[in-house]
This record gives structure tokens, C-alpha cells and sequence, in this order.
């Protein structure tokens, strides 16, 4: 019978981990009979007792349960990517460890699989959150969704089960300064959407602060989007088109004695205007190309410090 890989990167989820991995236990019971799982943990330089809880898990199922310790933090989708290298599982899937996501939908998930599709996502219909994380969430995958990946479902996805196909072909591509989960879709293999809700936290406190918001919002934009780009020779052009007709009326006026002294204000304007652009353009293409320079000299995503596998 088939091999679930379960990845679930950790950080400060000491709290959470017990309870969670007994959820996932009782998951177990609801997939069909013969279907084996098997465990990736990646604790994500959590400062914590969180590698602690781990180890006791590894210790009591080594032969299913796989424990990588990262040398230091470099974020849940790059711990994810590199629980994907460490993953044997005929089919895997990324579930958080703080429960908002609810593994009860793995067994719904895997029949999908079983069926024929290679990718699963489980889609958010509804987030028992605070109003300025929903309008937040709402905006990144609208924006994401519109000039990005167009084939992304509306709510975007965090909960998502794929054909080993997919995590040997993300594994492969090694990208940096990405959104990992957003490379599934953008494969381009048909997926099915399981709506849910995702639920409030419970236990412990999230980590996820604005500023690592902002950041995955840029790179994921910049990483799947040449909108940017566009969005300056377009309006380079407008900028052009309106400074001709602007040089043209000074000459119209140059030439039938209508120029008066003062225009000193309207000049500023325009200086500042200008500028204003220029920096604007700079501070972008100045994302794209430190991005290039990060994939250029070949600095590892990730250092994995320990791991623990008990694996035949």
C-alpha cells in the first residue's frame, strides 16, 4: 500500500506538538487499511524546548518518525523544502503544528490522490482570525492571484497533499527567496480544492509577525510576477508621452511670447515627481537583481545540523 509523508516544519511549537501529533495519530485510523505515514519534523532553530519534544517522538516510533534540526532559522518554507529532500512517501503533504489547519482532511485529501490527481490544496474559505490578519491575508492572495499565479485558488493555501513527482521536481529546482508551497501550482498538473475553515490558534503564540508577512508577500510576487518590471516601462512611457506634450506647449508658448517668469513651483513638481519614480524603480529593480545575485552565488537554503532517522 501506499506511503504518506507527513512535513511539518516547527518553531516555538513546544506547546503545540504533543497535542498535535496525537491528532495526526488518531488521523491515522481513518485512511485505508494498509496505508503507512511516515513523519518529518523540521525544527526550524526554535529557541524553545521544541527540539526536546521531538527527539521523544523520534526515540518512541524511530521507524516512522524523522527529525532534522536546522542550524538556525530560515523559515517555515525553506524547513518545508527541506523535509521535501528527506521525504519517501509515494505522496506527501505539509501541515502546520499549530493545528489551525485540521489533519482530519489528510484521509479526504489522499483518496483525491488515490484517484489520479497529483496535487490536493486545501483551500481557505473562512479564517477564525482578527480582522487585520484576514484583510491582510485577503489582499496578499488577491494580488497574488491577479498578477502572479493565476490559477491559484481565491484564499490561497497553506494545507496541501502532492505526487512524489511534484517534491522531486521542487526539490530539484532549489530556488531561493521563494514561496515553496506556490511551486506546486505553478507545475501547472489539474488540482482539486477541499474548502475549510481554517481554525484560530489555540496554543501558544504565533511567530508569524508582520515584517516575515511583508517579506513572503514580496518574494513571493517578485518570485512568480514580472508585473513590476512592467509596471515601469509602463509608466516610464506614460511619464515620456506627458513630458512631450509638456515640452511642446513650453515651445508653443516660447515661440508666441506667453512663458511668464514664475514656474518655479510647477518645476519642483515636476523635479520631484520625477524622482520620486526613479527611486521607486531603482528600489525594484534593485529586488530582482539582488535576487538574481542570491541565486547566482549558490547559497544553500538551508544547513541542516542534525538529523535523526530510523528509517529502513
Amino acid at each position: 500500500m501506499a506511503l504518506i509523508s507527513i512535513i511539518i516544519p516547527c518553531y516555538y511549537n513546544e506547546e503545540n506538538l504533543p497535542v498535535t501529533f496525537g491528532r495526526l495519530q488518531k488521523m491515522e485510523d481513518m485512511l485505508p487499511e494498509g496505508t503507512r505515514v511516515e513523519y518529518l519534523f523540521i525544527d526550524d532553530g526554535s529557541g524553545d524546548g521544541t527540539y526536546a519534544v521531538l527527539e521523544g517522538f523520534q526515540q518512541s516510533q524511530p521507524e516512522r518518525v524523522v527529525l532534522l534540526k536546522l542550524a538556525g532559522n530560515v523559515g517555515s518554507y525553506n524547513a518545508i523544502l527541506a523535509g521535501m529532500g528527506f521525504a519517501k512517501g509515494d505522496c506527501c503533504t505539509v501541515i502546520s503544528a499549530d493545528l489551525q489547519d485540521p489533519p482530519e482532511l489528510i484521509p479526504q485529501m489522499f483518496d483525491y490522490w488515490r484517484q489520479g490527481f497529483k496535487l490536493v490544496l486545501a483551500n481557505r474559505q473562512h479564517r477564525e482570525e482578527g480582522w487585520f490578519k484576514q484583510l491582510f491575508a485577503g489582499i496578499f492572495h488577491r494580488v497574488i492571484r491577479r498578477f502572479a499565479l493565476k490559477n491559484m485558488p481565491k484564499g490561497g493555501f497553506d494545507f496541501v497533499l502532492f505526487d512524489q513527482k511534484l517534491c522531486t521536481e521542487v526539490v530539484q529546482m532549489d530556488e531561493k527567496n521563494t514561496n515553496t508551497l506556490f511551486l506546486l501550482p505553478w507545475l501547472g498538473y489539474p488540482y482539486v480544492n477541499i474548502p475549510y475553515v481554517r481554525q484560530q490558534r489555540e496554543i501558544g503564540r504565533s511567530r508569524w509577525t508582520l515584517a516575515k508577512k511583508v517579506k513572503l508577500f514580496i518574494d513571493s510576487f517578485i518570485a512568480f510576477s514580472f508585473f513590476p518590471i512592467r509596471m515601469i516601462a509602463v509608466s516610464g512611457l506614460i511619464l515620456g508621452v506627458l513630458a512631450m506634450g509638456y515640452a511642446l506647449y513650453i515651445l508653443y508658448a516660447r515661440l508666441t511670447g506667453h512663458i511668464d517668469v514664475e514656474g518655479w513651483s510647477a518645476l519642483m513638481l515636476v523635479i520631484l515627481l520625477v524622482s520620486s519614480f526613479q527611486m521607486v524603480a531603482l528600489g525594484i529593480l534593485g529586488e530582482y537583481l539582488w535576487r538574481t545575485l542570491d541565486a547566482v552565488r549558490k547559497r544553500p537554503n538551508f544547513v541542516i545540523d542534525q538529523v535523526k532517522d530510523g528509517r529502513v
